[in-house]
């Protein structure tokens, strides 16, 4: 089996952090490393994945499919929010003539469980877009300017819940590749090891420690993730 690899992040600061694409890749890689699937390709974006017409403002994406068209290969990414939230283009991707792999999901995931995580995605989406604006009202009605480094406590608490909301989204990213070795039988020191050896940073940009990866691990539970 062939793969091309396709990695993406929404905004220029993602981007030029270099976090997020690189924890997708290495984690996509030590799938395919995995389940002895060939890369034959790698492309990464970054731009936003709103939209059922993704398609037509993502050209890596468009040249990823040619590319696995061309070569009877998968598209392989690292979670479905990476393709799109939106049901319409996963539909749309799952109806054409190039598959797709999740490592997130596993291989052998079948098309009812994709598209329902695919509507759980775009329900996620929404779901955010409204609690943003419903904080912002909020701050709002209560005279708060908006931006005003005055207001010290207000802008705290937003911090704290996009920091959240990063941190699971990185943990969320990295915890198929942790879940592999610790199936595997690693103990969390071994863990620690193979990500620091794979170049994979932590959130923070710092190295792997057992506690760290035993943070994932515990996320994981507390979320509901099977660990």
């Amino acid at each position: 089996m062939k793969a091309v690899i396709y990695t993406r992040v929404s905004t220029a600061e993602q981007g030029k952090s270099g976090l997020g694409l690189q924890a997708q890749l290495n984690t996509i890689n030590e799938f395919c490393k995995v389940e002895n699937i060939e890369v034959v390709g790698h492309y990464e974006e970054v731009l936003s994945g709103a939209g059922a017409d993704a398609l037509e403002r993502r050209p890596q994406l468009a040249r990823a499919l040619k590319q696995a068209k061309k070569e009877s290969a998968y598209v392989v990414v690292s979670r479905l929010d990476r393709l799109s939230r939106n049901v319409a283009f996963i539909s749309g991707l799952m109806e054409s003539k190039v598959p797709f792999l999740v490592v997130q999901l596993g291989r052998n995931t079948d098309s009812f469980t994709m598209h329902l995580y695919a509507v759980l995605s775009e329900k996620e989406r929404t779901l955010i877009s409204e609690r943003t604006k419903a904080a912002l009202k909020v701050l709002k009605d209560k005279g708060v300017p908006l931006g005003n480094r005055t207001n010290l406590p207000e802008a705290l608490q937003v911090s704290n819940e996009v920091n959240r909301r990063l941190a699971g989204d990185f943990a969320n990213t990295v915890l198929p590749t942790i879940q592999q070795f610790r199936n595997a039988g690693d103990s969390l020191e071994a863990i620690a090891d193979k990500l620091n050896k794979m170049n994979l940073p932590t959130r923070r940009g710092g190295a792997w420690h057992s506690t760290t990866v035993r943070n994932i691990l515990a996320r994981a539970s507390q979320t509901g993730v099977a660990a």
